[in-house]
């Protein structure tokens, strides 16, 4: 590759974070996540939090995951964005797939390098989770069922996000800052309720347009928009389980479930569209937020 080329090459990756990753929505919720979960788990053992070094180091290094997963669906994805995304930057040739590739190989070495001033066992819990999205890469070149069916796929791909959040209570634990009992796996799971609440949300409407992936293509509008809000439902269950024994004001994260619960209202009153997009997000936004603030509020 020539001088010229090379030196454009920060500024192509630029562009195509700044369109396929924009810093305020991503970003944000890279910082939300890691906070509402590394402050619940502290406030759980009954020990007063604040952000630290290593807090920041677990935002950067899950950010940076995040995007290098956006990375490499967006080379998982060509064929099918060949057909219907066409405006993608890796099908117009504004990124290129080697492109993508060394920019993870460097998102590598520095998450590592980070996790390295924590402890090994933060290096090898955020590279078991970049390693685990890898494999899941080959697995979806080789099947066909896996990559085309949406449950499917789903099934297979989100524990990668899983290990990430398993990434930052390990982390916590394996400097002693947590205890690894079953408060980690309720609270792991609470999280995994929000973030999938969003996900069946945003693909869950009343139409399919061609070749759109959807849940609801699968599932139908009723049934897709009642796992929709089970998954609220279920968020809200894991909370009360952890913070119950804390008094009503313990249980303040519970009221972003007005949310979903419009959400679907709304969803089903329409019979047209889609789940509400503000609701969908405006949940995963507020519950991140309110656990975190529960958790410097009461600890």
């Amino acid at each position: 590759m020539s001088t010229v080329l090379v030196s454009h090459v920060p500024a192509r990756l630029a562009r195509f974070v700044l369109r396929m990753f924009p810093p305020r929505t991503h970003a944000a919720y890279g910082l939300l996540w890691v906070l509402a979960l590394e402050s619940t788990a502290v406030s759980l053992t009954g020990t007063a939090w604040r952000p630290t070094g290593a807090t920041w180091v677990r935002v950067l290094s899950v950010v940076l995951a995040l995007l290098f997963l956006r990375m490499l669906d967006e080379q998982k994805d060509l064929a099918y964005d060949r057909v219907h995304h066409p405006d993608r930057p890796l099908v117009t040739g504004a990124i290129t797939a080697a492109e993508l590739r060394g920019a993870m190989a460097a998102l590598t070495a520095v998450v590592t390098g980070l996790n390295a001033a924590l402890s090994p066992a933060a290096v090898l819990l955020i590279l078991a989770a970049l390693g685990y999205a890898l494999l899941l890469a080959a697995l979806e070149r080789l099947s066909a069922t896996v990559r085309d069916r949406q449950l499917l796929n789903l099934a297979v791909t989100y524990p990668a996000q899983v290990l990430l959040g398993v990434y930052v209570y390990g982390s916590l634990a394996a400097a002693g800052t947590v205890p690894a009992d079953w408060r980690a796996g309720v609270l792991l799971a609470l999280c995994a309720c929000v973030f999938l609440h969003f996900e069946f949300a945003r693909k869950t409407a009343w139409e399919t347009p061609p070749g759109a992936r959807l849940y609801s293509a699968a599932l139908g509008p009723r049934r897709s928009a009642a796992v929709t809000a089970a998954l609220a439902a279920g968020a809200v269950g894991c909370e009360a389980a952890l913070f119950l024994p804390d008094g009503p004001a313990g249980l303040l994260p519970c009221l972003t479930a007005a949310l979903p619960t419009w959400g679907l209202w709304r969803f089903l009153r329409a019979r047209r569209g889609g789940w509400p997009p503000p609701a969908a997000t405006g949940f995963v936004a507020g519950t991140h937020l309110a656990l975190a603030v529960r958790a410097a509020v009461l600890p």
